[in-house]
């Protein structure tokens, strides 16, 4: 038998454990396929479900509330931290909190399933001032599903995965350079993305000591909010005289909006 599946059947629950903690705490280390993994072991009889369940709701715990008290004593700094390690770091948050305010705490039953969400969510909980009980229950439960479906994949499909990984290394070898090859295509054209976005728009932006300096001299501009609701209810302050319109709401309210002078639009 292949030396990885007999390492992980011998020590599954420490390695399942420290895989998920790591993932949920926000190390870029895929927990799917050792879920899955555990999941083929148990149609063998190699690996008990419930336990695995278990584990990995456990090592959830421990990241969930590690990143809740960091997002309630840390506010918007931890935030920034999270979403600096993303892709488009300029829409995670926003992304987030447009999740939040839409589906509440059930956004954390989804959370394992979309990627960055839980990353932010779970700080963001913390921030806005959600009851810890009533987060790590929700925040669990998305967690308990997770790791139920991933390792209902495994146990479906499970002679399958031990026939590859015990008699099929070249298969793997190639699948694996497949799925890599596909990640970093991926990684590559969004980076690509932001860049000539950023490109583009580059001129169209201004510093907050120009701002001001414009404002002081008179200048005839008009200055939009652009914040979301938290964000607002978080910092109440605003620029006096800015028009507070949600994203949303530019299409109805533009005739809100003079046609004189510079406009400048701000958010987070």
């Amino acid at each position: 038998m292949n030396n990885a599946l007999e390492f992980l059947i011998q020590h599954s629950a420490a390695v399942l454990f420290t895989v998920v903690l790591a993932n949920q705490l926000g190390v870029p280390l895929p927990a799917t396929p050792f879920l899955i993994a555990v999941g083929a072991l148990a149609r063998t009889g190699e690996a008990n479900p419930a336990v695995a369940v278990a584990l990995a709701l456990a090592a959830a715990f421990v990241s969930h509330s590690i990143w809740y008290q960091a997002g309630r004593h840390g506010g918007r700094k931890i935030l920034k931290l999270v979403c600096r390690i993303a892709i488009e770091p300029d829409a995670c948050v926003r992304r987030t909190e447009d999740t939040f305010a839409r589906y509440g705490l059930k956004s954390l039953l989804i959370a394992p399933f979309v990627p960055g969400l839980g990353a932010v969510s779970h700080p963001l909980s913390g921030m806005i001032g959600v009851p810890f009980h009533r987060f790590i229950t929700f925040s669990l439960g998305g967690i308990g599903l997770w790791a139920s479906t991933l390792m209902g994949l495994g146990f479906i499909f499970g002679r399958q995965l031990v026939a590859l990984v015990e008699g099929g290394a070249g298969a793997a070898s190639k699948l694996a350079t497949v799925v890599a090859v596909a990640v970093a295509g991926y990684i590559v054209w969004k980076v690509l993305q932001r860049h000539l976005l950023l490109r583009r728009y580059r001129m169209a932006r201004i510093g907050p000591e120009e701002l001001r300096q414009k404002l002081r001299a008179g200048e005839p501009i008009t200055v939009i909010d652009l914040r979301h609701p938290q964000d607002f209810e978080l910092e109440p302050r605003m620029i006096p005289g800015a028009l507070r319109i949600l994203p949303e709401e530019l299409e109805l309210r533009h005739q809100e909006i003079p046609r004189v002078g510079e406009i400048v639009l701000y958010c987070t």
